[in-house]
């Protein structure tokens, strides 16, 4: 995730603790979402799982207000590539 703070010139903040403590009151006291979770902004995106970086960075680039183009690592979608 730091490389997505970097492309996008972000703050990422990552909190990780051990698993028991996410079930504390002191941590359901502040009202986060189930971990794992992402927040974007103040939307949660996922709670509860994971999600892959690509996901993650086309959510980044929609808040951004950003166009978003996955690209295409395969050989044929190298020869086949659109100018």
């Amino acid at each position: 995730m730091p490389r997505l703070g970097e492309k996008y010139n972000i703050e990422i903040e990552v909190t990780s603790k051990p698993r028991q403590e996410y079930g504390t009151n002191e941590y359901l006291a502040t009202n986060l979402p189930a971990a794992p979770a992402i927040i974007v902004g103040n939307e949660v995106i996922v709670k509860g799982s994971d999600m892959s970086e690509k996901k993650l960075e086309a959510v980044i680039s929609r808040h951004l207000g950003l166009e978003y183009k996955e690209e295409a690592k395969g050989f044929l979608s190298k020869l086949f590539k659109k100018k």
